[in-house]
């Protein structure tokens, strides 16, 4: 008879810890943007919310990507680092692309402006993660 559940040690040990990861990086990109993302997303700013699912997503393919090649939880945790600040990196790159008036259209919801930051933390997330292949 098969052991379905043979694999659950493994998962109750790695997936606490891209959980981790993945509200590590929330907690930053949070304060990294200078706008307030949650305020916005609760009072029903769509591009808020269209920018932060993005940069979660583009985070969370990193960190599947990591946990598939990783070979022990600390090269998970590493690399999950880097990817965190490639992440990041890829929102400030985009915020200097869109320019200056950024935090204003982003509060005033334009979809635009939440599209793109969305679109480039999934294509830096994509890259990101094709990239941790080791």
């Amino acid at each position: 008879m098969t052991n379905y559940l043979a694999t659950l040690p493994a998962f109750l040990t790695w997936f606490p810890v891209c959980a981790i990861l993945l509200a590590a990086f929330a907690a930053i990109y949070i304060r990294v943007t200078p706008w307030a993302e949650l305020r916005l997303i609760r009072a029903g700013n769509n591009a808020a919310a269209i920018s932060f699912s993005g940069a979660i997503l583009g985070y969370s393919l990193v960190v599947a990507s990591v946990m598939l090649h990783a070979v022990s939880r600390i090269d998970l945790l590493v690399w999950g680092i880097v990817g965190l600040v490639v992440q990041v990196a890829a929102f400030y790159v985009a915020r200097m692309l869109l320019g200056g008036d950024l935090p204003r259209r982003m509060e005033e919801g334009q979809l635009s402006s939440g599209i793109m930051l969305a679109s480039t933390s999934l294509a830096a997330g994509v890259l990101n993660a094709a990239t941790m292949v080791f």
